[in-house]
């Protein structure tokens, strides 16, 4: 099978030609139909993420060794299953979960593989998407999306479950509840719609680029602004007295600030991106303004089955979809990194 692989951090992609593995046990081989492109991509070609103060976490320590193939929003065709895989056949089309644990310690007992210090997330810590084939420990990874097209419903495997486990934990807004989500990338884009679908809410955008602004208004944000328009914050400090909930899906440095800044009394900040930096800020002013700052990392596979639902339902609006050949996928990642993709990237083999 034919792979693009990172054999060297920051380097073009190298395509090569792989044994395409057999399927043992419970696993299940696919033959890849399209795979999207993430952020998380990107820091993972770059071999690093940016933990703020010059410090870098090296990504051999937490992740595949390279040479590895990333990807992980994947969607296929079951072309093999294992002598012991149960709920799947031949020919079936199923978007990847690919946030796999190693199913044994507590915290996947209690169902947050997502979470599981012992990941075989796909892409991350195996061979991921940007290939021909991919192999998946178990069916039950395994979600049928029938109706939504491929080069949309791969996205679902990360920016839509990221946005939906982010929009999930700012449940129990009032209705006059103001809520803010910065960044209007894929996974932000993501987000208002979940927001309107999940919450009941219109949320107000923050982004420093202005198509991204018109996407989020044409996604349905009530609101979008630009962090730098000093005036337009204050604006909307005086209307809503401050957001009850912030979703940052961007995870810089500023946007955090930004966060912070606009959350009322009471007010929860919701981390979801891994831009980089760290986070400042006076530590008494967190009881004083008995603020929560809560992480968010993906969804849970629980959650996963609850989006597709309610994606299969066509409630959720699409976010802008680019498709590109998945020989693209060095330009992909340099495009992303520079800011030049509006929505979601998608190869395809």
């Amino acid at each position: 099978m034919k792979s693009y692989q990172v054999t060297g951090y920051g380097e073009a992609l190298e395509v090569r030609d792989l044994e395409k593995p057999t399927p043992q046990g419970g696993e299940v081989l696919i033959k890849i139909a399209a795979c999207g492109v993430c952020h998380s991509d990107v820091h993972l070609w770059e071999g690093y993420f940016d933990m703020g103060g010059g410090q870098k976490l090296q990504l051999g320590k937490v992740s595949a060794m390279i040479p590895f193939t990333p990807g992980h929003e994947i969607i296929g065709h079951v072309e093999v299953v294992g002598p012991d895989a149960k709920g799947v056949s031949v020919g079936d089309k199923r978007v990847i979960y690919p946030w796999i644990g190693c199913g044994e310690c507590g915290v996947c007992q209690s169902g947050n593989e997502n979470l599981c210090a012992r990941g075989r997330n796909l892409g991350v810590h195996v061979d991921g998407g940007f290939s021909e084939h991919v192999i998946v420990p178990d069916a039950k990874y395994l979600f049928d999306m029938d109706g939504v097209a491929d080069e949309l419903a791969c996205t679902y495997a990360c920016s839509g479950i990221t946005a939906f486990g982010a929009v999930k934990k700012a449940t129990g807004l009032g209705a006059d509840d103001a809520l803010m989500i910065i960044g209007a990338g894929g996974v932000g884009l993501m987000g208002v719609r979940f927001a309107k679908a999940v919450l009941g809410k219109a949320p107000v955008v923050v982004d420093i680029d202005e198509n991204r602004r018109s996407a989020a208004l044409e996604a349905g944000a009530s609101l979008a602004l630009d962090p730098n328009d000093r005036d337009a914050i204050k604006a909307f400090m005086k209307s809503t007295g401050g957001a009850a909930a912030v979703i940052d899906f961007v995870g810089a440095e500023q946007t955090a600030q930004t966060g912070l800044k606009v959350l009322r009394s009471g007010g929860k900040l919701i981390m979801v991106g891994l831009f980089g930096g760290e986070l400042k800020t006076p530590l008494p002013m967190i009881p004083m303004r008995a603020i929560t700052i809560e992480g968010s990392y993906v969804g849970t596979p629980a959650e996963m089955a609850e989006m597709v639902e309610l994606v299969k339902t066509g409630t959720i609006p699409p976010i802008p979809i680019e498709t590109r050949d998945m020989c693209e996928a060095s330009q992909t990642l340099e495009d992303l990194k520079s800011g030049k993709v509006v929505g979601r990237a998608v190869l395809t083999p």
